[in-house]
């Protein structure tokens, strides 16, 4: 009979670690999907241009995922950034090479950024090419900033929680 409590318990406790398991897989998700609602940006063409719709985070910022040189990334939209603006770290990764370098002001001051330039860069079905960028050893890993040197190859459009980028 004691046989019997003993895996009865042990049952019990692997369904629990079972259920906890799976909650901890299902929060990790709505996480993500919060911190990035737009892993999958849609994409629409209207009248002969593609539109890409981006839903604000939580945060109140614009997170999308894309590609870099056919690496997928996520970028940050930072309209206040020059150009885009990668960590120095993913250089290789993403097939860039560093060039001159120079000092740039960012939002945590002044840093030392090595220019770059990326053959392709999509978000949706948008695709550019030949896009002005710096290497910056100042960004944490995987923040890539989209920065005005992609945004002012489109048109684009702050509404409500959405951000419209569309090709011109």
């Amino acid at each position: 009979m004691s046989s019997e409590k003993s895996m009865g318990k042990w049952m019990f406790i692997l369904a629990w670690i079972c259920g906890l398991g799976l909650l901890t897989l299902l929060f990790t998700d709505v996480l993500d999907k919060q911190q990035n609602p737009n892993r999958e940006p849609q994409s629409m063409r209207i009248d002969g241009q593609t539109e890409v719709r981006l839903k604000q985070n939580r945060q109140g910022h614009y997170v999308t995922s894309g590609t870099i040189n056919g690496t997928p990334v996520v970028f940050l939209v930072d309209t206040g950034a020059t150009d885009v603006a990668i960590p120095a770290s993913m250089q290789s990764e993403l097939g860039l090479t560093a060039g001159r370098t120079a000092m740039a002001q960012t939002a945590n001051g002044v840093v030392r950024v090595a220019q770059t330039r990326i053959d392709t860069l999509t978000i949706g079905d948008i695709t550019l090419h030949n896009i002005n960028a710096n290497l910056n050893s100042g960004l944490g890993e995987g923040q890539i900033l989209l920065g005005m040197s992609v945004l002012r190859q489109l048109e684009f459009t702050q509404r409500e929680d959405w951000l419209i980028l569309r090709t011109l």
